[in-house]
């Protein structure tokens, strides 16, 4: 079984180790910025053409379980 990639990837060699979506250089806290100031997912991706649906959805429910286990 192959393992599955990560949305949020993190290196040293990228953007200083700050995480970021995959396949980009967009920290995911922009992201989480973008929705604590009440814009929508669909205003960030506008914003950011080369995060995908796919890939922020995938993100946010990475962050989701992060935080469901340190809960």
């Amino acid at each position: 079984m192959a393992s599955k990639q990560h949305a949020i990837v993190k290196d040293r060699d990228i953007q200083s180790g700050v995480p970021v979506f995959a396949g980009t250089r967009v920290p995911v806290v922009v992201l989480l910025d973008y929705l604590a100031a009440g814009q929508s997912l669909d205003d960030f991706l506008a914003q950011y053409p080369g995060v995908s649906r796919e890939v922020a959805a995938e993100a946010l429910e990475e962050i989701k379980h992060l935080l469901a286990a340190v809960a």
